[in-house]
């Protein structure tokens, strides 16, 4: 069994959180950490795939697995964070993993879409992700994880409102990383690149993703080590740069 980082050892398993229980990139980690004997806490919309996930994860060597049934993007996280830690016995890590991503160009017609959107990816998430950087900063320890997204790295014609969400997301927890330094706590955004996930199933047909398998492992190893951003896989920091570097006069012309 892996050794459980906590701010203590012997307090016992270590203590997660993750809000968006029910996303494929969620659930993946979710069974690293039951694997580890970990207790969670598992936070989404939809009661009966959250106690199936649960059941799952008990299975699997969870030593506590319970499920809340909550709308994240309606809920204040003022007020319902704290409950939910209380309800843990605690935080050590916090795991921010929601998001929606209709089409663009329905976005783009529909601005009632776009505001959802936008309210989801955006103003929830950072929502809750300031009110965890207060919790953790109080407790002097833990590890705030948030799913960014490749796509933040450059506007492209094909995505970019869902694109300027994770760009923003990814400028808030690198700013809560730096107020974190040198206090004991620490952020990280992970940035996948295409995932085989259901948001993913319609919109990205016939291309080659990595499995959410292997982008939870570098999920879970950003929880205890390593830089305020990181790619899942890593290969995606390459092909990113490339891609923030073209020059305009190329990058208008590819359809990337």
């Amino acid at each position: 069994m892996a050794q459980l980082e906590s701010k203590n050892p012997a307090a016992g398993p270590l203590r997660v959180l993750i809000l968006g229980a029910n996303s494929g990139i969620a659930e993946a980690t979710a069974r690293l950490y039951a694997a580890e004997g970990a207790a969670l806490l598992l936070v989404g919309r939809h009661a009966a795939r959250l106690e199936a996930l649960a059941d799952d994860l008990r299975k699997r060597g969870a030593s506590r697995c319970d499920t809340a049934v909550l709308d994240l993007v309606a809920a204040d996280p003022a007020m319902a964070l704290p409950a939910l830690a209380t309800r843990l016995g605690g935080v050590d890590h916090l795991h921010i993993a929601y998001a929606i991503m209709p089409e663009q160009s329905v976005a783009a017609a529909d601005l009632a879409v776009a505001a959802g959107m936008i309210t989801t990816n955006y103003t929830s998430t950072a929502l809750w992700a300031l009110a965890a950087a207060n919790l953790l900063e109080a407790q002097g320890h833990g590890a705030l994880v948030v799913l960014g997204s490749v796509a933040g790295d450059r506007g492209r014609r094909k995505n970019f409102i869902y694109a300027s969400t994770k760009a923003g997301i990814e400028t808030l927890v690198e700013g809560i990383a730096h107020r974190f330094a040198g206090k004991g706590p620490r952020a990280v955004v992970v940035k996948p690149g295409p995932t085989a996930t259901a948001m993913t199933a319609n919109s990205l047909p016939g291309r080659r993703l990595a499995s959410a398998d292997e982008v939870a492992r570098l999920v879970r190893r950003a929880a205890d080590r390593g830089g305020p951003v990181q790619y899942a896989p890593r290969r995606w920091r390459l092909i990113m740069r490339l891609v923030r570097e073209m020059p305009w006069w190329l990058f208008r012309r590819v359809d990337l």
